[in-house]
């Protein structure tokens, strides 16, 4: 038996289910997920473990026209990964006409040659009719040339199965990368802020998701009575750009930023299998993604 291992990288436009798609292909939460265009802003390594494989996730920023410095850095980050893949999966949602941002990253993926295969993915297959999702694969399929048309439904778990079979035949052949168990390779940090961020985007206003960093200041076990479970104290900074986002962000009285901890603390304490104290503040960092300064400090 042949043992296969490499890299597979998600590309979509926002909301395109890539990160949904992950969870679902790991079998636990790494990425996070969210109603609103550009939740992810790291590429999140998920790893599938099998006996003649494993397949390691790499999740991006949705690729998009920029109009902003984040954005242009966004899809540097895309592109620069995209080269060192070994298949690409390019997720088109079902639920959703074939529009010009899938035609600008079919352009953009059309560039990669024959070197690195694409896959198409039929996200959200579950969302339409037989109908609709026979017109939706041909419209795909006349998008580009793929090495192969998958539909998949992450949240119903419809060809899941195929879409990972599908990825691992593109594989080389060689031994796995990481070790057995490890679902993922990001830092703590990144996931905690991670977490608190999709808790933060919850049911707001559309402004707010391109607006909204998040940095985690310190984790640190906090001293406790002999007997007593461990506690860790987690204190993480939320910037926006202007002060009316700052007013969204804490609620009336503080209402939505208590509601926003409350959420984030049971992820957190999931991811690091400890009791939580989150310190949550947040700030105003004025028009930080068209700062070059800011956008660094803030690890952009």
């Amino acid at each position: 038996m042949t043992h296969r291992s490499g890299f597979a990288c998600l590309v979509g436009r926002p909301n395109a289910g890539k990160s949904t798609l992950t969870n679902a292909l790991v079998g636990q939460k790494v990425a996070i997920t969210s109603g609103r265009p550009q939740t992810t802003r790291h590429t999140v390594r998920g790893i599938v473990h099998r006996e003649d494989a494993q397949l390691v996730l790499v999740d991006t920023p949705g690729l998009h026209r920029p109009r902003t410095l984040l954005g242009e850095r966004l899809n540097t980050l895309v592109r620069d990964t995209l080269t060192e893949v070994d298949v690409v999966g390019f997720c088109l949602p079902s639920d959703q006409k074939v529009g010009p941002g899938d035609r600008f990253i079919a352009e953009q993926l059309a560039q990669l040659g024959r070197r690195t295969p694409v896959v198409a993915i039929a996200t959200k297959a579950d969302l339409v009719g037989k109908q609709r999702l026979a017109e939706h694969l041909l419209a795909v399929s006349e998008l580009g040339e793929w090495a192969d048309v998958v539909p998949v439904s992450a949240e119903s778990g419809y060809q899941v199965d195929v879409v990972e079979q599908v990825l691992i035949g593109h594989l080389p052949p060689g031994p796995a990368l990481y070790p057995e168990g490890e679902l993922t390779d990001e830092p703590e940090a990144v996931m905690v802020a991670e977490l608190v961020r999709e808790a933060a985007l919850e049911g707001v206003r559309d402004e707010l998701p391109h607006s909204l960093a998040v940095v985690v200041d310190e984790i640190v076990p906090r001293d406790v009575a002999e007997g007593e479970p461990p506690l860790l104290d987690v204190r993480v900074h939320l910037f926006v750009e202007r002060d009316s986002q700052k007013a969204i962000v804490i609620g009336k009285a503080g209402s939505r930023l208590r509601d926003v901890g409350t959420r984030a603390r049971r992820g957190i304490e999931a991811l690091l299998g400890s009791r939580v104290y989150l310190d949550l503040h947040v700030k105003v960092a004025k028009d930080w993604q068209r700062d070059p300064k800011q956008l660094g400090r803030l690890g952009f």
